[in-house]
């Protein structure tokens, strides 16, 4: 199947805002949407490398404010 993979990773950027928490370790989310999707997302700068045994990922700081961005634009109230 063919599809925007650019679009697919804007909306699990988007979704991914809604399980990120902050802690003394950094911005984490978890981490289960596909590998393909995620190593993009990694490629684009946006999360740590997805390749861990960890059960969530590292967000960055771009990754972060670019998902609250996103999930605001299609999933905030109007």
């Amino acid at each position: 199947m063919k599809y925007n993979q650019n679009k697919v990773d804007a909306m699990t950027l988007a979704l991914l805002y809604l399980v990120t928490t902050e802690n003394e370790f950094g911005t984490r989310a978890g981490r289960t949407f596909d590998s393909a999707t995620m190593k993009r997302l990694h490629e684009k700068g946006w999360i740590d490398d997805p390749k861990t045994k960890a059960i969530s990922i590292q967000v960055t700081e771009e990754g972060f404010e670019k998902s609250k961005t996103l999930f605001m634009e299609y999933f905030g109230a109007e």
